[in-house]
């Protein structure tokens, strides 16, 4: 019986979670996914060393301010990394706006136009990104505009049905549920130690999002992220697409048992019926789930600490506008 990753991807379209390009290239993935905490980590490779050059003389060039210099390098670094990572996967990769702008619809749509702009100018085709944005109202708004322009964006940060309702209504291209983050919050909130897979309130959720999405016909992807263990990804198998770290890739691969499939459009069935959501009823939904309010604002927090952290990395290393 061949192993479970291989198992895994004759029904799911399977995703790195990192942006460790030797890893990208070990585990050949369909697509990649990145985000500020990812870029971080790998910023500090010699792989990125030549793209951190060429962004800080390209942001130079362009010239503006100091702070404007540091954004634009920042930039042109996730854009280097994502061209990078589009010579290795044959799909998708993800690129994120910075998470200070979740709350500021117009300059998300700004910021996501210009990182396309430079993926334009470097001579990728921009039909292989997708632009992350934080699933806040504000950043659903700042998707549904940039998928009028062609602009496919995936939603992350994303703990609640009532955030994947917003996302498929804004015909958001594909989602990012976050299952271990939930599974946290849970354990840190019930007192228990573990949880069952076929419990999980991750699992639970992202099986509730896809059941409910096939059933009613929206046609969002809904990709699983943040996987704390391979049990939490068997119990998704189906899913349309899961975003995977190394080690959890490595712990399928060494599995040689049965993986049978959990989701399936043909399957779905949902008791759902939210439908035409407003500002009021969205904010009042959300702020009646307490796991998804402390969640998200938690992952936008540790996003924009991290984009903070990688631009003072830009600075110190490359001395941009110093």
């Amino acid at each position: 019986m061949s192993n479970k990753l291989e198992q895994l991807k004759t029904m799911t379209t399977v995703v790195a979670d990192t942006g460790d390009l030797d890893a990208i290239a070990q585990w050949r993935p369909e697509d990649a996914t990145t985000n500020p905490s990812l870029l971080l980590k790998a910023a500090a490779s010699e792989a990125y060393r030549p793209m951190l050059d060429q962004a800080v003389t390209e942001a130079r060039r362009m010239g503006g301010s100091d702070a404007e210099q540091l954004a634009i390098a920042t930039d042109l670094l996730a854009v280097l990394a994502g061209r990078e990572i589009l010579g290795l996967v044959p799909g998708l990769v993800s690129t994120e706006v910075d998470a200070r702008l979740s709350f500021d619809t117009r300059a998300t749509i700004d910021r996501a136009r210009r990182l396309v702009g430079f993926y334009d100018r470097l001579g990728v085709d921009t039909g292989r990104v997708l632009i992350k944005v934080a699933a806040t109202w504000e950043g659903i708004r700042a998707a549904e505009q940039l998928e009028k322009e062609g602009i496919r964006c995936n939603l992350t940060l994303l703990f609640s049905f009532i955030q994947a309702v917003a996302c498929a209504e804004a015909g958001a291209f594909l989602i990012s549920p976050f299952v271990g983050r939930i599974l946290d919050w849970h354990l840190a909130n019930s007192g228990r130690t573990s949880i069952p897979a076929e419990e999980d309130p991750g699992v639970v959720s992202v099986t509730r999002i896809y059941n409910y999405y096939k059933a009613r016909g929206f046609d969002t992807v809904v990709m699983g992220a943040s996987f704390r263990n391979t049990g939490e990804i068997e119990m998704l198998a189906g899913c349309d697409k899961l975003t995977i770290s190394p080690a959890l890739l490595q712990a399928l691969r060494d599995d040689h048992g049965e993986l049978p499939r959990r989701l399936s459009p043909d399957a779905a069935r949902t008791e759902d019926t939210l439908a035409g959501l407003d500002e009021r009823a969205f904010r009042w939904a959300l702020n009646e789930d307490a796991m998804a309010t402390e969640k998200l604002a938690e992952g936008i927090r540790r996003f924009a600490a991290d984009q903070v952290t990688l631009e003072h990395q830009v600075r110190e290393l490359a001395r941009v506008g110093g």
